[in-house]
């Protein structure tokens, strides 16, 4: 028995220095980022790496803002994060309600057709997508990324996950004291699934704050780039500031590190709930 218990504490240990050994694998390009932040143009690539800078270069995030209108991308960015993570948030638990707990014809067959757009990349239909954007009057316009990215098949999915644990006896409770359909999602299974939901909104909080491609597609003006957009102008064709586009970066991961930090708890329960149940 104590051979058994010795062996399974060594594992456990390895285990541990393995996982901090990983943990501080992915955290090294972080840390670079944020020792080149302060840095001039060319100490930035200096080998052997000075992680703590002799005179740290605080100037770069002033700079930053008064090179390009930072604060205008910033504001983009913000509102089609905001708008985009609050519908996906909506559709998706809302369809996930209905294919988790109502009866209608052809609903299996709805459900695969639509989680089936999951294994298609946006590059195959992203052409065709402009196109009919175009076509709307909505290119160059906020509304065409808010439109194309309100609805998420993944989200879909995964909410439907966590809804098929619920039991269904409480929404047949709930019609029976006449509760509507509306009713029964917005009173019963909303506040049920918070970890669900918390992990949505950390996944689409995140790609929707991170989005290079789309805007970079769909916006040309510059007062309605978005932050990704934004730390590309630092890049000319003759050179690029490398210390100010560091910074800005650093300054584009707080929000998400908040968001991630903040709902972290509901994340790691949204995950394992989802995985296991369906």
């Amino acid at each position: 028995m104590k051979i058994k218990n010795t062996k399974t504490r060594t594992l456990r240990v390895v285990l541990y220095v393995v996982l901090i050994l990983l943990a501080f694998l992915m955290l090294v390009p972080f840390a670079w980022m944020l020792s080149a932040s302060f840095k001039l143009d060319k100490d930035v690539f200096i080998f052997p790496i000075q992680w703590i800078p002799a005179n740290p270069r605080w100037q770069n995030y002033v700079d930053i803002w008064r090179k390009i209108p930072l604060l205008k991308f910033v504001l983009n960015t913000v509102k089609l994060t905001l708008i985009v993570t609050f519908l996906q948030l909506l559709t998706s638990s809302f369809a996930a309600y209905a294919f988790s707990k109502l009866h209608f014809k052809g609903k299996n067959a709805l459900f695969l057709a639509y989680i089936a757009t999951i294994a298609v990349p946006w590059q195959v239909y992203m052409v065709p997508q402009f196109m009919m954007m175009r076509g709307m009057g909505l290119a160059d316009t906020h509304l065409a990324i808010i439109f194309l990215q309100a609805f998420s098949a993944f989200g879909v999915f995964m909410m439907k996950q966590f809804y098929e644990g619920i039991p269904t006896e409480l929404c047949e409770a709930a019609r029976i004291d006449g509760m509507s359909e509306y009713q029964i999602w917005y009173r019963v299974m909303l506040p049920l699934s918070k970890p669900a939901l918390s992990t949505l909104l950390i996944f689409t909080f995140v790609n929707t704050w991170n989005d290079f491609l789309g805007p970079l597609i769909y916006l040309t003006t510059e007062s309605k780039k978005t932050l990704q957009l934004g730390l590309r102008m630092f890049i000319s064709q003759f050179g690029s500031e490398y210390g100010l586009i560091m910074a800005a970066s650093v300054l584009s991961l707080i929000p998400v590190l908040i968001v991630f930090l903040s709902l972290q708890k509901y994340f790691v329960e949204g995950v394992a709930a989802t995985g296991v149940k369906g």
